[in-house]
């Protein structure tokens, strides 16, 4: 046998490296408070949208996540963001209207 024929099974850290394996997120408001999760790389953020906007009392449709400056659909996930362990994402609260005389 050669040695590609006498591999070792995966370990329990290559199955926690894997595709779906959870990631470490931090969300970041305007005032500088943050809050961590631990989701996996397939979850739709939306998910996390609502665990966030909870924990903190605020409607979900009231606030908005940024990735890298761009706005995070609700069926994204951090796999389709190309997002790493202990990335952050920003939070803004969302600003309707507006006039200036």
């Amino acid at each position: 046998m050669s040695e590609e024929d006498q591999q070792a099974p995966p370990t329990q850290e290559d199955v926690k490296t894997g595709d779906n394996a959870p990631i470490n997120v931090k969300v970041v408001s305007s005032s500088g408070e943050e809050v961590f999760f631990k989701i996996k790389r397939v979850t739709p953020l939306r998910k996390l949208l609502g665990a966030y906007a909870t924990k903190v009392g605020k409607e979900p449709h009231t606030i908005r996540f940024l990735y890298d400056g761009a706005r995070i659909n609700d069926s994204d996930t951090p796999e389709s963001l190309e997002m790493e362990d202990n990335d952050t994402i920003d939070v803004m609260v969302e600003q309707v209207g507006g006039y200036f005389s």
